[in-house]
């Protein structure tokens, strides 16, 4: 198994491990270009190439970028397990709305990816694109219902076909608004625009709205282990907190507010 470890501006830079994170390379640049939050997620296609995503406001795409009115969503392969990879195409760009911070959620079998999106200007909602044939084309934006509004939505499934996506709450209308969430649901809920099962707070983030960039991992067991950092403790420096639960310990609960 082969471990990435981004690095993004200018110029994008990988580290990789060999033996599950016990010794890394050092960062090395992997091409003439880079971007804002190198790599925004990261999936593999049926056969087998790496497509990672990110976005770019002209600074660091290229060298002396400057800053731009637009917001301009990329995408770069990898054919060799992430050893190299190609150069960046453009999928979306836009002045108006400016769509960055990229995750990923497939549909059950596979065949379809969302690509849910934060809003950067705060004009709109956070949006999702959709591609039926694995990255190659990717739908017009829509914009995603206010429970879904935040930042660095980062998307997983549970055991029981359950779809869970987790981040930084930024619904203004929210008593969430600014800490690390989690919405509950399925793949067709996300796809139409309905509100899924419950939305729950993971932590309550004590300081501004600066938390998020989640790693979120299923267990063996079906326990998800949702990662990111924030101010946890009022009057203390941030530090990374690993919020452990199983989706059955919430069942019968009384809904959250969304």
């Amino acid at each position: 198994m082969r471990l990435l470890c981004f690095s993004g501006l200018y110029p994008a830079r990988m580290a990789t491990s060999e033996d599950e994170g016990r010794t890394w390379t050092s960062l090395q640049p992997i091409g003439e270009w880079g971007g804002i939050v190198v790599m925004g997620d990261l999936v593999t296609t049926s056969d087998g190439r790496l497509l990672a995503y990110f976005h770019d406001d002209g600074r660091f795409a290229v060298a002396g970028g400057k800053l731009s009115s637009e917001m301009k969503l990329f995408s770069t392969e990898s054919k060799d397990g992430g050893k190299t990879w190609g150069a960046p195409r453009v999928l979306h760009s836009s002045s108006e709305i400016h769509l960055c911070e990229p995750g990923i959620a497939r549909s059950p079998d596979g065949r379809e990816w969302t690509m849910l999106l934060r809003e950067n200007r705060r004009s709109k909602g956070s949006h999702a694109l959709v591609s039926a044939d694995e990255g190659t084309t990717w739908s017009a934006p829509r914009e995603l219902p206010r429970w879904l509004n935040g930042d660095r939505h980062t998307a997983r499934y549970t055991p029981d076909g359950r779809l869970v996506i987790a981040f930084r709450c930024m619904d203004t209308k929210s008593p969430y608004q600014g800490d690390f969430v989690a919405w509950v649901g399925t793949y067709a809920d996300l796809c139409e625009n309905k509100p899924g099962e419950y939305l729950v707070r993971l932590a309550d983030n004590k300081r501004s709205a600066d938390c998020g960039y989640p790693g979120v991992e299923v267990l063996k067991d079906g326990t998800l282990l949702l990662t990111t950092y924030g101010t946890w403790t009022s009057g203390e420096a941030p530090y990374i907190l690993a919020v452990r639960l199983k989706l059955e310990e919430l069942a019968g609960k009384s809904a959250t507010p969304r």
